[in-house]
């Protein structure tokens, strides 16, 4: 309760609050009651909210692999709800297809993986559809698909889930969105699409509505690089970074999380950029994401290494150039079709999306590293473009901290990619900077005494010049922290040799451990490492369990779909 003096106080205040002022209040002091710093706080819904202006209840479900589609999905049943609609909110992972036939209204967010997969937690939904023909003529949805446009299968799932709806005999309400990386502005567009026929089908419609734009919500950290070693011998062809992060914020993650960082671009090309175009670097401008000076904004808030090919073609139409449909730099567009004048570049910023924020495993252990210092794992990317050496962008960016520097970062949640129960076993299968979730994990059970036995598979190139964490990796060893090592290192030998090779090497006491209820996980490149390591899985399977190539998959699926099987691919 109230003490006497701040009841008066909050009467004095509240006495000349319109009636839409006191509900914005009472929603903002609920907040503060049950709320978190860390989460979003969306604006108030300039309309009256009144149960009789509900629909019937909608079902809002999300597919995700990174948290994103849980994120925008529960962004935007809060929404809803604010206007006095019911919503369930449900996990695909964990819904029951069959009970799509209970529902009438059913919005999907849902993300796309790899090569145009399925989020893993929600293949069980995605298989069900596509294998059975229901009636889904009672059902009105729209979809909502995240995606990256630099993979050629650009939000697939989301499109083969609409199309899968339609052909069951649902009625489409909402167009399919497809939302790139940079998903805020079209995900409220969409957002705005649903307020709308959420509104039509209410027995009262409900004008002025204004949509919030989606917020992610994300706590915002700052440190400083303590330290940045290159874990990787002066022999080496590769570099690998070792970073330690410390802040005076007092951090919470759990192991096989991820940290986000957003790059800042290269001051050389910013600088040639300016250059080309001739525009005042100090000036102020407005853009869609933020205002600031236009060296600024070049640098660090909006993205010019690698331009979407939505924002090429509105390039030409800016410029007047006729350019194939291709993704380049914006320096590259600039000196191959260039603008006419510094006022015609402005025209350019404003179509240009946002920097979009690298995810990086931590590599540290809050319970062995302590909350105010984190680690990431850090492989220098170099690529070439018409025999030009290229850095990757953010690599290339956090290659270069020095010790002191200061850093902005944010912390992406586990997900399905967790540590077991501390009693049970778990294999680990991670080449290259995939090892680092696995430091994670193997510090995490060392500081808390988990009693599950723990075995890594690990491989680079050469034993002398990449054997990541070497000296840390012999000491579990010598401890009991890691019940086996393998390793694998590919140019050793005068026949290559990758991890997949040491797991079938040891398909016997793999598949023993399996049957024992071990959890397997994968972290590294997808192709071809992740996919010859679920064949060799299978294979294994199947040969050592004596089944047919049918259920060595449905077991695989069992483990994936129980949490004992969890891959973090890029």
């Amino acid at each position: 309760m109230l003490s006497e003096t701040k009841l008066n106080v909050l009467k004095q205040i509240s006495g000349d609050f319109s009636r839409d002022e006191a509900i914005w209040a009472s929603g903002y002091l609920a907040g503060l009651a049950g709320g978190s710093l860390s989460v979003a706080v969306l604006p108030p819904l300039q309309t009256e909210i009144t149960a009789s202006n509900a629909v019937k209840k909608i079902t809002l479900a999300y597919g995700t692999e990174t948290g994103n589609s849980k994120k925008l999905a529960t962004s935007l049943a809060t929404i809803i709800k604010k206007k006095g609609v019911q919503v369930k909110l449900a996990d695909l992972s964990q819904y029951k297809p069959k009970d799509l036939a209970k529902e009438e209204f059913f919005f999907v967010v849902i993300s796309t993986q790899g090569e145009g997969e399925p989020p893993a937690l929600a293949k069980k939904f995605y298989d069900y559809i596509h294998e059975n023909e229901i009636n889904l003529t009672h059902l009105k949805f729209g979809i909502l698909a995240l995606g990256d446009s630099s993979y050629p299968q650009f939000c697939k799932t989301g499109e083969e889930v609409d199309y899968r709806f339609e052909i069951l005999g649902a009625q489409r309400i909402i167009p399919l969105k497809k939302c790139d990386i940079d998903y805020e502005q079209e995900a409220s567009h969409w957002i705005e699409h649903v307020f709308e026929t959420v509104n039509k089908t209410s027995e009262t419609s409900s004008k002025n509505i204004s949509a919030p734009k989606v917020s992610a919500g994300r706590k915002k950290y700052h440190g400083k690089v303590s330290s940045i070693i290159n874990l990787n011998d002066i022999t080496s062809d590769k570099e690998t970074y070792h970073i330690e992060i410390e802040t005076e914020d007092v951090l919470a993650y759990q192991p096989g999380a991820a940290l986000g960082i957003l790059p800042y671009n290269s001051k050389q090309i910013v600088e040639e950029i300016i250059a080309l175009t001739g525009v005042n670097s100090q000036k102020r401008i407005e853009t869609p994401k933020i205002t600031d000076t236009v060296e600024q904004l070049l640098q660090r808030h909006l993205n010019i290494s690698y331009l979407l090919k939505s924002v090429v073609v509105q390039y030409a139409k800016i410029t007047g150039h006729t350019i194939p449909e291709v993704r380049l730099s914006l320096l590259d567009l600039l000196r191959i079709y260039p603008v006419k004048n510094a006022e015609e570049f402005e025209d350019v910023l404003q179509i240009l999306t946002g920097q979009a924020p690298r995810l990086y495993s931590i590599s540290s252990s809050l319970e062995a590293h302590g909350d105010t210092e984190i680690h990431i794992t850090v492989a220098k990317s170099e690529f070439f473009i018409d025999h030009q050496k290229h850095n990757g962008l953010c690599s290339g960016f956090l290659s270069e901290f020095c010790e002191g520097q200061e850093v902005e970062f944010y912390i992406q949640d586990a997900g399905h990619f967790k540590l077991p129960e501390h009693d049970k076993d778990m294999i680990m299968i991670g080449p290259g900077t995939g090892i680092a979730p696995f430091r994670s994990f193997l510090w995490e059970r060392d500081a808390t005494g988990a009693e599950g036995r723990n075995w890594l598979f690990f491989g680079d190139r050469n034993f002398v010049s990449d054997f990541l964490y070497q000296a840390e990796l012999q000491d579990f060893l010598k401890t009991g922290g890691l019940t086996h090592l393998d390793l694998a290192f590919s140019r050793d030998t005068a026949e290559k040799v990758y991890v997949q090779h040491k797991l079938e090497q040891k398909a016997q006491e793999v598949f023993y451990w399996l049957e024992g209820g071990a959890s397997v996980y994968v972290c590294g490149a997808k192709e071809p490492m992740s996919r010859d390591v679920e064949e060799t899985l299978l294979n294994i399977i199947q040969n050592e369990g004596k089944k047919t190539k049918e259920q060595a998959l449905h077991y695989l699926d069992e483990m994936e779909l129980s949490g004992r099987y969890a891959k973090d691919v890029y």
